[in-house]
Order: C-alpha cells, then structure tokens, then sequence
C-alpha cells in the first residue's frame, strides 16, 4: 500500500522548525559522506517556457530514499491561475525499493527552500541581523521568511515585487503571520539600504539590485533563478565582494549563472567559493567571522533537502494518520 499525501496534508504536518531540524541534518549528511546525490537531469521547453527536473537522492544515516519531479514556468499564474513551481514527491523503501508515498512536492520545495536559507544564515548572518529585505512576494518568499525569522530576532522586513497586487497582499499576510512590521518598497535599492540579511527569491533572468549598495556586514541568500549561464538575481559586484558559500560545488559550477557567469568573465575564479554549507554545519569550516563580512550564500537546490523534508512529513503523516492509502 501507498500513502498519498496533498498539499493540505502536508501543510498539516509540517513546521518551519521540523523542516531547518530536517534539512541541517542532511547537509550534515552530505558533507559527511553518507549521502547519495546524483546531479540531476532537467529538461528544458523554451517553446512553453519552463523547464522540468528530475531529482533523485538517499540519505544513509536517515535511510530516506526517493526521487522529486519538479517543473518551474513563470507563466503559470498570468496564463493558467496556477502555481509557478509543481512538484511531486516519491518515497521509496530503502528495503525493499518498493514506492513508500506520494506527496505534493510544491509545499516540500518551498519549506526546504526557506529552510536552507534558514541554516545558512544560523551560519553567515550576524547575529544581531533584525532586518530583512526580500525580492519576491511568493510562495517562496514566504518560506524564506518564516524560517529567518526562526533562525534570528527580526524587527522589519521590507519587500519589493513588481506585481503592486501580490505585494499588498503578502504584506498584509506576513505581518499577521509573524507579528513583524513587514514594509512594502517601491524599487529596488529601498530593499537593500539598511538590510542586514537581503534574499532574492524571484524568477528574474537578470540582477534584481546593485552590489555596491551592500553594506558592510549584510548576509545574502539566493534563492531564486539559476540553471545556466546568462540567469541571474545577483550581480557580478555582490559575487565579488562576498565570502562565498554554496549548497554543492559540483551543483553551483554547472547551474548557477550567478557565479558562472563572473567566471567566465575573470572577475572571480572556482576558488573564490569559500565552502559549502555542510562544512560549516560539521564545522570544517567556520562561517562569518567579523561582523564586517559580506556573506552571500547561493543555493541551486538539493534532493537530499527534498528527501529530508519528505522522510519528517511521512514519519509525522503515519503518527498522525494523516493521509490515504492506495494499492497501486
């Protein structure tokens, strides 16, 4: 038998505090050695602009296995009133290899998304970080911030997304949410100046902010557009100016343009990428050490954050009887 989880189950098991607990200790896992985590194949439809990747991944010391299928098309809310990213999530028995559940994978992506940003800044931010400024007003966004804000004491938040309708919205949402004074922008630098943790979780192909506006000591998660050359939210002065970490070397050379692309200009070299995140979380490598740093920490995404995230929300699904079972 097959469990079958929604999105509304899923939603009706998971915490933000679950999820950092969850996906730290997979970053552990793979800094450590005990994870198995292919580089995934994505496929690309310019003719509907999107693309769809496939995400496979085990976890020894959790022993989760499974595989995430997930698609991003930024034209989904204007053309079809659905959901830029889509996913699915398949648990599979680490014994037997027989398919354990089906979840939604959407809800799993956008929690293990502000998750990882969740554990980078426990690492990179300073500690006395109490603002933030986010690009975006999605459903990512709203991860983003609920794991900040699990992670340190914020005071304001302020927000820009080119959509005035979303931006209302969210706004009036996240102040309710987390009892936060949450700030509309009306352009870009606004977000920045000031900002001692800034986020960019958009699907822009192009830098959403100036580099030099950064001040000394500013945190920098990455969130949002990578896969390939010439797509970027972070400018090539952001990149530079920054001790530089990573989710996985490997990933971040072959997906993400914003340090792709100031390589293959010479403003920075592969070595420039100070370490991935699970060396800070093992402690092979320390994170921010002065409060001067600027700190960027760019992610393309991981399935062992999806396996982590998939193998809590099934362990809580089964204590809470939570979901249906099918034969298949």
């Amino acid at each position: 038998m097959v469990l079958v989880l929604t999105r509304k189950d899923v939603e009706s098991v998971l915490t933000m505090k679950d999820t950092l607990v969850a996906v730290e200790g997979a970053f552990r896992e793979l800094a450590e050695g005990t994870a198995n985590l292919p580089l995934r194949p994505t496929i690309q439809l310019k003719k509907h602009n999107g693309l769809i990747t496939f995400m496979p991944a085990y976890l020894g010391g959790m022993d989760s296995l499974g595989v995430k299928v997930v698609s991003v098309f930024p034209d989904n809310p204007t053309k079809y009133n659905c959901s830029t990213i889509l996913g699915t999530v398949l648990l599979n028995n680490p014994k037997t290899g027989g398919l354990q559940a089906i979840m939604d994978g959407a809800w799993i992506t956008a929690m293990r998304t502000g998750a990882v940003s969740g554990v980078a800044a426990k690492y990179l931010a300073r500690e006395d970080a109490a603002t933030v400024g986010i690009f975006g007003a999605g459903v990512q966004a709203k991860t983003q911030l609920l794991a900040m804000n699990e992670v340190r004491k914020l005071k304001e938040i302020k927000v820009y997304d080119v959509i005035l309708e979303n931006l209302r919205k969210f706004t009036e949402e996240m102040t309710k949410l987390l009892g936060v004074k949450v700030v509309p922008q009306k352009n870009s630098g606004d977000v920045v100046k000031g900002s001692d943790i800034v986020i960019t979780a958009t699907t822009s192909k192009v830098p959403v902010f100036d580099g030099q506006l950064l001040k000394e000591g500013t945190h920098v998660s990455g969130i949002g557009s990578h896969h390939g050359p010439g797509i970027k939210e972070l400018d090539d002065v952001t990149i530079k100016r920054a001790k530089l970490v990573v989710d996985q070397r490997e990933a971040a050379l072959k997906e993400a343009g914003d340090i792709i692309d100031p390589i293959a200009k010479g403003v920075i070299t592969p070595d420039h990428i100070y370490a991935e995140l699970g060396e800070l979380v093992i402690g092979k490598k320390k994170g921010r050490t002065s409060n001067n740093e600027i700190t960027v920490f760019k992610s393309v995404g991981l399935a062992v954050q999806d396996m982590s995230t998939a193998a809590k929300v099934y362990e809580l699904a089964q204590k809470k009887s939570i979901g249906k079972t099918i034969e298949v």
